[in-house]
């Protein structure tokens, strides 16, 4: 972070329209919630992966993982535990109370974590095969390692896949229709490919709650190459599948790592983010 800059961990309640602050740190770049069923905030910072309760009753505590390499700020929860993405280029399944891992992948390409299927059987990515060609592709993968399945052609450049809770689709975001990244959504078989969003907005990240009555994603002002840290961004709240008519939430100071990762609560009700004001 830069000097000045802290890092506020926060989340939204749906029902009273307000955010509330759980923690805030000028010393760990903190990013990329998730929400547990049983009330915790999992976090990645500076390479490690972090408890705290969403009530912000305790600061956050690392979570002792053994043999894990250093962590980036993409990892979802499935039946079990939690499965991480790793500054080594691949994938890493944990328990959320630490110990040994398994690294789900063996390919020779970069994994970045976004999706778990609801059944925790299949996981979705973003495969970079060459990082100087710009090109980032979805596939999916066993998550006992196995089945590597490309779903959108090499070239293009796409990101967060996430399953819908019916499981019946793949939401991510994607430069495949326009120069500006919209939410699109594609079938777990690769079939079926459709844009969501026509704004001139820069759109990340789409994030469904439990009950898939209605999503959040992450937008970037017009122009934006990539998703970026510390730029004036939204938080956007999409209804009733109506992708065309978003409700700004949250105007913040953010971008990467702010919400990367699914972190509704398991109520559907709240959902938890990151800003990074300076002082």
């Amino acid at each position: 972070m830069a000097y000045g800059q802290v890092c506020r961990i926060l989340t939204y309640d749906l029902t009273t329209g307000t955010s509330t602050l759980v923690y805030s740190s000028a010393t760990v770049h903190f990013e990329a919630p998730n929400w547990t069923a049983g009330g915790d905030l999992i976090l990645n910072g500076d390479g490690l992966l972090w408890h705290l309760p969403a009530d912000g009753s305790a600061p956050p505590r690392p979570i002792p993982f053994e043999g894990l390499p250093a962590l980036n700020n993409d990892h979802v929860l499935g039946a079990g535990g939690v499965f991480m993405s790793a500054d080594d280029g691949h994938i890493y399944a944990g328990s959320l109370s630490g110990g040994p891992v398994r690294r789900v992948t063996s390919a020779d390409r970069t994994h970045f974590l976004h999706g778990v299927s609801p059944d925790s059987a299949t996981l979705a990515y973003v495969g970079v095969e060459n990082r100087d060609r710009g090109s980032a592709s979805l596939w999916t993968i066993g998550a006992d390692g196995t089945g590597d399945a490309r779903l959108t052609t090499p070239g293009g450049v796409d990101d967060g896949p996430e399953y819908h809770p019916a499981g019946d689709w793949i939401y991510f975001n994607t430069e495949a229709f326009t120069p500006n990244s919209q939410i699109a959504r594609i079938r777990p078989d690769g079939t079926g490919l459709e844009q969501l969003t026509f704004d001139d907005r820069v759109n990340w990240f789409p994030h469904f709650a439990p009950d898939g009555e209605r999503a959040v994603h992450l937008s970037y002002p017009p122009g934006t190459k990539g998703h970026p840290a510390d730029l004036p961004v939204e938080l956007r709240l999409v209804e009733a599948g109506d992708w065309r008519a978003p409700r700004t939430l949250v105007g913040l100071p953010g971008g990467q790592g702010t919400i990367n990762v699914n972190s509704w609560s398991p109520d559907s009700r709240s959902f938890a983010y990151v800003d990074y004001p300076r002082g």
